[in-house]
């Protein structure tokens, strides 16, 4: 694969070092690396990224000698107001999470991250970078960071979560009228296809010309794409990714969702990763299996010794029945995404779990002890990928640190159970702002942030007269 370039430079350990050497030559090391990169692969511009609230990729682009100088200067600037972008692309006017003084942040790019740009006629790389204000301490309400904040609270307790994506989305015609409703994309036979054709082969080969040019571009990349389905709805599909590292996870599918938009207009048609896109159609998940390391031993703390789930695992069920409903903004962070979440519609709308059950929110796959695993079926496709690694993970830590028993596992279908979660993007917010124990661990300042920018959206959204209110009540009231 030619995407990723790994050149033989071990990390640099901070024994036998201060501080500030070490840090020294670790950016001297990474500058050598990035011009390695840049020679060797005959780059000519690099886009520098980081992803905003809604995911979106944001940053700079810049010719190789430029941004090998502002990497080594801290020269790589953007506004700290970046973060607080709507989805709109407006930016957020009163807002206390940012600096008054609207000062610039500057870009720290990931190594690990460096990859090239697969579908740019001219050799293009591409890095995703980290936020940092002028004195270097991190920018606190970058959704990459707060992954990062969830992480190391793991970390200090020797256990490393381990992540697996399975993320579907919708080909569709293009559509440049937004109140015309979306048509499923047309494939190489020609025809619409008339309904859901779940796990058809036929239907998935019918697009596999964008579904080669996707895998094309993931393997140019290193995305570690696994197997590739057609799910219910009409000319919807679902990719998973192989089992990982969340931060790293939550960079691939940074990456895809991009990705997959790109292959789908080289084919003159959209990808959407929107929740709910057609009316009467399945919505798209970002589902999330999820289970935990222990650092030293190296075995999967889900399981006990006589291989049964242990404590730690049900307190991890436990933490996200608790936390979900606070944490549901960030899986569900759209007024679309609440479209997704209705009875029988593929998707759960409680916080229920069970053995091998598709209707409730946490499903416990079938397996050996050393796979034992939580599959969060809540998160939407239209969320951050990083936000919703963060809120998921943050729901089980809880759990485990504050031993939080699960209720019972359900059996048969969970739709006969009340609607608990959230029916709406206001009322998951409010659950979010009074749950203390939660904001803490993701970052009250991000909180802050997040919920301006959301509150924003809302505002906008409200001022906006539907097609639905057209229709009925035009001539009728």
């Amino acid at each position: 694969m030619a995407g990723l370039y790994r050149p033989p430079f071990p990390k640099v350990k901070a024994a036998g070092y201060d501080a500030a050497s070490a840090t020294m030559l670790q950016g001297v090391m990474a500058n050598t690396k990035f011009e390695e990169f840049i020679t060797s692969k005959r780059i000519t511009e690099i886009e520098c990224l980081v992803a905003d609230m809604s995911g979106t990729a944001r940053g700079k682009i810049l010719p190789p000698k430029k941004f090998l100088k502002g990497q080594k200067t801290r020269g790589l600037r953007i506004p700290e107001e970046i973060f607080t972008l709507t989805i709109n692309g407006r930016y957020v006017q009163e807002t206390e999470a940012v600096s008054d003084s609207a000062i610039d942040v500057y870009m720290d790019p990931d190594f690990d991250t460096t990859r090239i740009v697969p579908w740019y006629q001219e050799p293009t790389g591409q890095v995703i970078c980290d936020a940092y204000h002028l004195n270097d301490e991190p920018v606190e309400i970058a959704p990459r960071h707060v992954l990062k904040r969830v992480l190391a609270l793991y970390k200090e307790k020797g256990w490393r979560p381990v992540v697996a994506p399975e993320l579907e989305f919708y080909l569709v015609k293009k559509n440049l009228d937004p109140d015309y409703p979306l048509e499923a994309a047309v494939g190489r036979s020609g025809r619409k296809e008339p309904g859901g054709q779940a796990y058809g082969i036929d239907a998935a080969n019918d697009f596999d010309p964008v579904v080669e040019d996707i895998y094309d571009y993931c393997e140019a990349q290193e995305l570690d794409v696994d197997t590739l389905s057609h799910e219910s709805g009409p000319a919807q599909l679902e990719i998973n990714f192989n089992h990982g590292d969340p931060l790293e996870l939550a960079d691939q599918v940074f990456l895809f969702k991009r990705t997959v938009r790109q292959a789908a207009l080289k084919h003159d048609m959209y990808a959407t990763f929107m929740a709910k896109p057609h009316e009467n159609e399945p919505g798209s998940a970002m589902h999330i299996h999820q289970s935990v390391m222990d650092v030293k031993t190296g075995k999967n703390i889900f399981a006990g010794r006589d291989g049964k789930p242990s404590k730690l695992f049900l307190n991890h069920i436990g933490g996200l029945q608790r936390y979900m409903a606070a944490a549901l903004p960030l899986m569900a962070p759209n007024v679309n995404s609440y479209r997704r979440l209705v009875p029988e519609s593929d998707a759960p709308t409680n916080v229920h779990w069970a053995i091998d059950n598709r209707t409730v929110s946490l499903r416990v796959p079938s397996s050996d002890a050393s796979n034992m695993r939580i599959e969060n079926r809540v998160p939407g496709a239209d969320a951050n990928p990083y936000l919703v690694m963060a809120a998921t993970l943050a729901c089980g830590y809880l759990g485990m640190v504050e031993r939080i028993k699960p209720s019972d596992p359900v059996t048969g279908s969970a739709y006969r159970y009340a609607h608990t979660l959230p029916i709406n993007l206001d009322e998951a917010l409010d659950k979010l702002n009074y749950t203390k124990s939660l904001k803490k661990i993701l970052g009250e300042k991000f909180v802050e942030a997040f919920q301006d920018v959301k509150f924003e959206e809302m505002q906008h959204y409200r001022r906006v007269i539907s097609s639905w209110e057209r229709e009925f009540l035009l001539l009728n009231v």
